[in-house]
This record gives C-alpha cells, sequence and structure tokens, in this order.
C-alpha cells in the first residue's frame, strides 16, 4: 500500500489486565492521514483457550461470552497474524484511544506469545502508533472551544469516548463493540482535527521520539506542560513539569517532577530513601510519608508534551497551577544540586515489583538474541504437525516452556498423549488458583448486581463455559 495511513484500532477483552488477560475481539480501520477511509474495516474473534477464566464483568461490558468467540473466533496464532500484517504495512501509524496503556499492551503480549518480535511493528518501515486519548485531554485543558465537554459529577470533564460521542451528535452504535468503538474514535479524531486543527497536527507530530525529546532541554530544566491520566481531571490531566535527568536503565525515557508539588519533602530524603517510595501508591506507604511527584515520560510512547505557554495564567490558576508557587517550586530544585544525581540513583535502584517468573508473562525480562529470533522465526514457519518433531536449541530459558503452550493454544491435536495430560494439568491449576476463583467470584456477583434476566441469562452460559474447564466449587 503507497502513502502514508492511519490504521485504527480497538480489542475488546475477557480481562481489564492486558498483561494477563486475554483479547475476546478485534476491529480495524485504515483511513489516510486526512482521516478518508480506505480499504475495508476488519472484524475478528479470537478462541480462548481452556487455562484463564473469563472476567464476568468484561462479558457483561461487551456481551461476548467465550463460546461465541470459541465458534466464531481464529486460534491466537493465526488472530494476531491477521492484525500484523494490516500493522505491518509500510507507513502506517497504528492508532486508537486508549490504546497505547492497553490495546498496544495486548499487542505485545500477543505477538510475544506467538514468537513474532513485540516491537518491532512500532517502528520498521517508516511506521509509528499514537493515542488520540491524551490529544484530547490536551484540547480540553488548554483549547476546549468547538467541542461540547460531558462533565462528570464532581464537574470535572469526563474523558470517556462513549460519553464524548454523546455530547457531541457522534453515533457510536454499540459502545464496547470493536468495530463500533473504532468508528466513534476515528469520527472524535475528525471533529477534534476540525475544531483545533493546529493543536490535532502538533500532537501527531509527537509519534516521533525525536520531536519529543525535542520538548525537553536537561541543561536548563526549562519546564514544559505534561498532559496525563497521572493527573486528576479536576486539573486538567495536566500539570507543568520539570524535566530532570534521563533515565539510568531505559533509553527511551525522562524523569521529570511535577512542579505543582512543594519538593521540600523528597528533596531532603537520600537516593535510597527515594528508591523505596518509587512506584508505591499512597496506600503503600507507612504513615506520614508521602509519594513522590516524579513521572517517568516515555518518549517513545507519544506522550503529549508542549510549551507552557499554550496554557494561559488564567486557565492554569483555574487547574491549580500558580505561576509563583511553580516557579518557586523550579527555583528551589534547581538550587538543590545534587538533585538529578539523587533521582537518577534512585531510580538505578528501584523496582517496580517482583521479578515475573511465569513464561506467558515475561515478555519484559530481557529482548531474545538474534540466535532466538530465527529460531524463532522456525517456529513460526513451520507446519502445525511438525511442531512437536522440532528440537530447537534455544538459549533464552524462557522459549521451551514457551513453544509447549504455543502448540497447546493453537493445535492441541498435535499433542502427544502424555503432552494433553501434562497440558490438562497446567490448565487446571490455573482456573483453580485461589486469586482467579476469588476474582470470579466478585466480578460474578458485580455483574449479578446490575440486575435483569438477560444478565442473568449471560451468567449461566458464562458459568456453564467456566464449569466446562473443571473448576471446583467449595
Amino acid at each position: 500500500m503507497a502513502g502514508k495511513s492511519i490504521y485504527w484500532y480497538d480489542f475488546e477483552t475477557f480481562g481489564k489486565d492486558a498483561k494477563r488477560g486475554r483479547a475476546s475481539q478485534f476491529a480495524g480501520i485504515r483511513t489516510d492521514e486526512d482521516l478518508n477511509i480506505i480499504g475495508e474495516p476488519l472484524l475478528l474473534y479470537c478462541k480462548p483457550s481452556p487455562d484463564f477464566l473469563p472476567e464476568p464483568m468484561a462479558c457483561y461490558i461487551t456481551g461476548i461470552l467465550p463460546q461465541k468467540a470459541a465458534a466464531e473466533g481464529l486460534c491466537e496464532r493465526e488472530f494476531i497474524e491477521r492484525i500484523l500484517a494490516e500493522f505491518s504495512e509500510p507507513g502506517t501509524c497504528v492508532a486508537g484511544y486508549n490504546s497505547l496503556r492497553f490495546d498496544d499492551e495486548m499487542t505485545r503480549q500477543l505477538l510475544y506469545r506467538n514468537f513474532h518480535d513485540p516491537y518491532e511493528r512500532e517502528y520498521k518501515n517508516g511506521n509509528s502508533r499514537w493515542d488520540l486519548i491524551d490529544v484530547v485531554r490536551l484540547c480540553a485543558g488548554v483549547r476546549p472551544d468547538g467541542i461540547n465537554w460531558p462533565l462528570r459529577e464532581d464537574g470535572s470533564r469526563s474523558f470517556r469516548l462513549d460519553q464524548l460521542t454523546v455530547a457531541n451528535g457522534i453515533e457510536h452504535g454499540a459502545a464496547h463493540d470493536a468495530l463500533a468503538d473504532v468508528i466513534a474514535t476515528i469520527e472524535m479524531a475528525k471533529l477534534l482535527r476540525k475544531a483545533q486543527p493546529k493543536l490535532y497536527d502538533y500532537a501527531y507530530g509527537l509519534r516521533s521520539k525525536a520531536a519529543v525529546r525535542a520538548q525537553f532541554d536537561l541543561v536548563t530544566h526549562k519546564p514544559v506542560l505534561f498532559v496525563s491520566m497521572a493527573f486528576p481531571a479536576r486539573q486538567g490531566c495536566l500539570s507543568f513539569v520539570m524535566p530532570l535527568c534521563p533515565h539510568p536503565t531505559n533509553n527511551n525515557a525522562i524523569i521529570a517532577c511535577d512542579l505543582r508539588v512543594d519538593p521540600a519533602h523528597w528533596l531532603s530524603l537520600s537516593a535510597e530513601e527515594l528508591a523505596t517510595r518509587l512506584y508505591k501508591r499512597r496506600s503503600e506507604l507507612p504513615e506520614g510519608e508521602d509519594t513522590v511527584p516524579l513521572h517517568v515520560i516515555a518518549t517513545n510512547k507519544c506522550p503529549v508534551i508542549a510549551p507552557i505557554g499554550v496554557l494561559d495564567e488564567a486557565l492554569a490558576a483555574h487547574y491549580g497551577l500558580d505561576n509563583a508557587i511553580w516557579k518557586r517550586h523550579f527555583e528551589v530544585i534547581q538550587a538543590a544540586v545534587d538533585a538529578a544525581a539523587t533521582v537518577t540513583a534512585a531510580f538505578g535502584r528501584a523496582s517496580e515489583g517482583a521479578a515475573e517468573t511465569d513464561p506467558d508473562f515475561m515478555i519484559y525480562s530481557g529482548f531474545f538474541g538474534d540466535a532466538d529470533k530465527k529460531l524463532m522465526q522456525t517456529v513460526r514457519r513451520s507446519a502445525p504437525a511438525d511442531l512437536g518433531r522440532l528440537d530447537i536449541p534455544f538459549r533464552d530459558p524462557r522459549l521451551k516452556e514457551m513453544l509447549f503452550r504455543y502448540r497447546a493454544r493453537n493445535y492441541p491435536e498435535t499433542l502427544t498423549d502424555d503432552e494433553s495430560k501434562q497440558w490438562q494439568t497446567f490448565c487446571l491449576a490455573r482456573v483453580n488458583d485461589r486469586h482467579a476463583r476469588e476474582n470470579y467470584a466478585a466480578g460474578l456477583a458485580e455483574a449479578r448486581g446490575r440486575g435483569g434476566d438477560e444478565v442473568e441469562s449471560l451468567l449461566d452460559s458464562l458459568n456453564a463455559y467456566v464449569d466446562s474447564l473443571g473448576v471446583e466449587h467449595n
């Protein structure tokens, strides 16, 4: 396909965790950069494998039962390969609504489990990715004219796609249907581009890491406007931040400090003390300790960064950004000559959590080497019946078990009797895990609380599927 295009997409899933959940439905539509639809929509279902419990609330919200996905869907390997073919067209920008935080992560996990490079499609052949949601937040925060903004109960703006479409007279069909959500996202992009064309074009340019990096000055530490869900909606989902230093272990990240918050409490901490507070919620800290207002801004995730001048003083004050206060905070940090070094050391020590040990979820436990990548290509090119006969000398310890699960999920008919028993044992352990069953029971109660005969019928069907997996009931 010649020229540049945008491939808009959305997943519906059997769970809210993009890392551990599974896809139920995919929809995608290609447009040119002027947002005219080119090509036919793609709608796919994915067959569920028997090693996980669907979340009842996910099925309630989407209306997609595992039985429907099993009857109409592709196996996971074929599902992700159809998607990858679209994403990999040269010159494609893959975009969605909240896609960077959820759908792109789901895509990476699917690619990883099915022996594809999880990242190449994001940057090779002139390709990129983008997310409309923070562009919408930027528009609401600094250039709200031309769009109707629905409000939450607390008076802050809502950025839910289904509420934005209603407020702006955009046809949305069935919300939480993947194809309807994709069409609604395209229409929202059109509205945004029409209402604020310069803002839209600027934000679209932030797909480039170079364009993002150009906004940061790590010599003068000049403040910038940062738009993120990390900031409450009542504060416009934005703040002025001070870029402090590059991330010590992630070449694609900058560490910045929120200038809305008094820095005194964290500037007094040692690197060791600071490290213990990173990646923790206030509820996880001892009484009297505060979270630290430091943000990791990933330059390869299209962060919405802009010069502070785009936010006029009156709007800044409305969002709690008092000029005198944030400037004083900036001066205090500037005067702390060891601040950047301390932050660098703290992030070098900090861990985001316990190390993952299950190969299914170890995507971020290191890149595969070139030799293993060639062997992974062999796996993808092999006929299903031949996979069990392959003696592949993988170097990465994750891959041997991953190959067994890949065969079992996609081609269970190729397993030997012993392998089938091994897979059944694995699946039973997964679905009978105490936390899995507790989460399922809690989700079932929440969905039942919504009431109605239709809900009961859906949940009865879901329970029948779960019973067929061999879930033990206490």
